[in-house]
């Protein structure tokens, strides 16, 4: 009888399985809803940005080479192009630009990750933040607007899918949508201030080794000056590589802190900085874990979302047979292009179309764009939720806290002392001394 129970025991204590969880918790309607909207606040935030097109493109019958695109293959040719082109060339928004261009990249980093081809799916990611970088350098403010309204709505999605993914896999409970939006905002500082609060330690130590180098400058005494203080300067620079670290491995783990233990933003990065620290293999091992699943379930949720699409167009085609104006094609055809598993939302070409069929393929698109959004607010979903499930095993491994231990807003009412007790607890005067 011993003998039998041993193989449940021994996989109950292996907790990486518990990440494939995250998939479930995930697609729940709530979660889905948050991240879509989400992702239309961030969409609508970048289209009315792009009214201001800033990216030059030279000409061409569809849009010629971009700035990004020079960018990419030779960074010093942007200026020239830009010199080159900025009269007569076109010009596109900086966060349409980045959007496909993002996008190229996580499906060839997708791609890469199921051939096993590891340097392809770094590639890929490096090339995604040196196209972050050619933003930066060309559109800061641009850049910089965007990246805050973007932080703000992560804030409070992330937070709210964070805290759902935490309730649902500490007690199996399923939080509705007010109730996790409503604690997002109550702990939107601590949301918002812990991706930038190692930021700003890294600049604010990298200030002091800015000033040594200032004062290398000082003829002659400069360079004494910066060879005495250089251990100083060392010192800060592994103080900042450290933070760096810190910063980039355990990013991930700082918004499940706020969701799962009320952290504020410096108990939030140092949660996080120590669970990277103590047991790094296994917060590799962890978020290698939640990548390939991911990749899987994103291509599952991709192509039933293909599939979705092309059975609907399949049967709308087989009861459309009168053709478009204009054009020797099906009515059908002439407004929903077919999709693929590549382009869920292909465009179709209305140059000869009548104003029915201009509305009709507009109204089209705008429901694949739809479906394209859930699509999106999945991802989101489900990098909250298994980033939140592994920082509930890594707090078991490090601090032996129980998956189960969860902060709750009761836990917040017995720390604050109630009116009655404050008023119970004040010296009464006494009998003799009553007026």
């Amino acid at each position: 009888m011993g003998n039998e129970k041993e193989p449940p025991e021994v996989l109950d204590k292996l907790l990486f399985p518990k990440i494939f969880r995250a998939f479930r918790m995930s697609i729940h309607y709530n979660s889905l809803i948050i991240g879509f909207l989400a992702v239309v606040v961030i969409c609508l935030t970048g289209w009315v940005m792009d009214f201001s097109k800033t990216v030059v493109a030279a000409p061409g019958p569809e849009g010629g080479i971009t700035e990004l695109q020079v960018y990419m293959t030779s960074p010093d040719g942007v200026e020239s192009h830009i010199e080159n082109h900025k009269e007569v060339g076109e010009r596109r928004g900086v966060y349409s630009t980045l959007w496909h261009f993002a996008a190229a990249r996580f499906h060839g980093a997708l791609n890469s990750l199921f051939a096993f081809n590891l340097p392809g799916v770094a590639a890929n990611i490096a090339q995604y933040f040196k196209a972050v970088g050619w933003a930066l350098r060309y559109h800061f403010v641009y850049c910089i607007i965007l990246f805050v309204i973007k932080l703000a709505v992560i804030s409070v999605a992330g937070g709210s899918l964070c805290r759902i993914a935490a309730l649902q896999f500490a007690q199996g409970e399923k939080p509705g949508l007010t109730e996790a939006l409503r604690f997002s905002t109550k702990k939107f500082l601590s949301f918002f201030t812990a991706p930038l609060a190692p930021v700003g330690m890294i600049v604010f130590i990298g200030l002091f080794v800015f000033l040594l180098g200032l004062i290398g400058n000082i003829p002659r005494a400069g360079e004494l000056i910066m060879g005495i203080f250089m251990p100083l300067a060392l010192i800060a620079g592994g103080l900042i590589a450290i933070v760096l670290i810190g910063t980039v491995a355990g990013f991930n783990l700082m918004f499940p802190a706020v969701a799962y233990d009320g952290s504020d933003c410096f108990d939030a990065i140092s949660r996080s900085f120590s669970y990277v620290y103590s047991k790094p293999w296994r917060m590799g091992f962890y978020t290698a874990v939640a990548m390939v699943y991911g990749a899987i379930c994103y291509i599952f949720v991709r192509f039933f979302a293909f599939l979705l699409l092309w059975s609907t167009r399949w049967f709308l085609l087989l009861g459309v047979w009168v053709k478009s104006s204009g054009k020797e094609t099906n009515k059908l055809a002439a407004i929903w292009a077919e999709p693929s598993f590549i382009n869920l939302s292909a465009s179709t070409d209305l140059a000869a179309g009548n104003w029915s069929e201009l509305f009709a393929a507009f109204l089209v698109q705008l429901f694949l764009l739809v479906i394209v959004g859930l699509l999106v607010s999945f991802i989101l979903s489900f990098y909250f939720s298994a980033n939140t499930i592994i920082y509930s095993l890594m707090r078991n491994k490090v601090d032996n806290t129980a998956l189960e231990d969860i902060y709750t807003e009761l836990d917040e009412v017995k720390t604050e002392p109630t009116t009655s007790e404050s008023e119970s607890e004040e010296p009464q005067p006494e009998a003799g001394q009553q007026e």
